[in-house]
């Protein structure tokens, strides 16, 4: 029974997403929300995302609107460090600041700012620890970020009973061929 679940996946501009509106933001977005509504039937508690701008964000997103739905649905923003958005631009700040200030509970991780990719390392190790699922957004004939923390997350299920789930681009042309079918 998956009571916590992490989220990660691309970045935007791993994807070529330039904006929060493009059109495969929308299936990406059904995508999640098909997952979690299963997690949500087996008793999810927690959402744990980093803040990252993409596929993590869109998440937290997913997650807002099913709060409506299933109040007891929680927000965790962990980040790797202090002030992860501060090179960001004024945009994706502010939109940044949209979804943080609705956030159930946000915290850093490290008590710096960046300063190594280790930080990222220990945030892997963390999520993984600290939830019982991985929602991922990774397709392995796009390399990508997601890349190491999937690895680990592999690692990790090899020792311990995790439940890891994927999204890969397969599953994101069936959910738009369904949506252009049902127009």
């Amino acid at each position: 029974m998956a009571k916590v679940t992490a989220i990660s996946g691309y970045k935007p501009f791993e994807l070529g997403i330039y904006k929060n509106d493009h059109p495969a933001v929308k299936y990406i977005k059904t995508a999640i929300k098909r997952h979690l509504l299963n997690l949500l039937d087996e008793g999810l508690e927690w959402v744990l995302i980093s803040g990252q701008l993409g596929v993590e964000c869109w998440s937290a997103e997913v997650v807002l609107e099913l709060q409506d739905e299933y109040p007891d649905l929680k927000l965790a923003i962990l980040t790797p460090f202090l002030e992860q958005e501060e090179k960001w631009s004024d945009q994706n700040k502010e939109y940044y600041e949209m979804i943080s200030a609705q956030a159930d509970f946000y915290e850093s991780i490290s008590r710096q700012p960046y300063q190594s990719p280790s930080q990222f390392q220990v945030k892997n190790r963390l999520f993984l620890h600290k939830s019982d699922c991985l929602i991922m957004m990774y397709d392995e004939q796009q390399e990508g970020s997601p890349k190491y923390f999937l690895e680990e997350a592999r690692k990790y299920k090899d020792t311990i009973q995790y439940d890891i789930r994927i999204i890969d681009f397969y599953e994101l042309q069936v959910i738009m061929e369904e949506d252009q079918w049902n127009m």
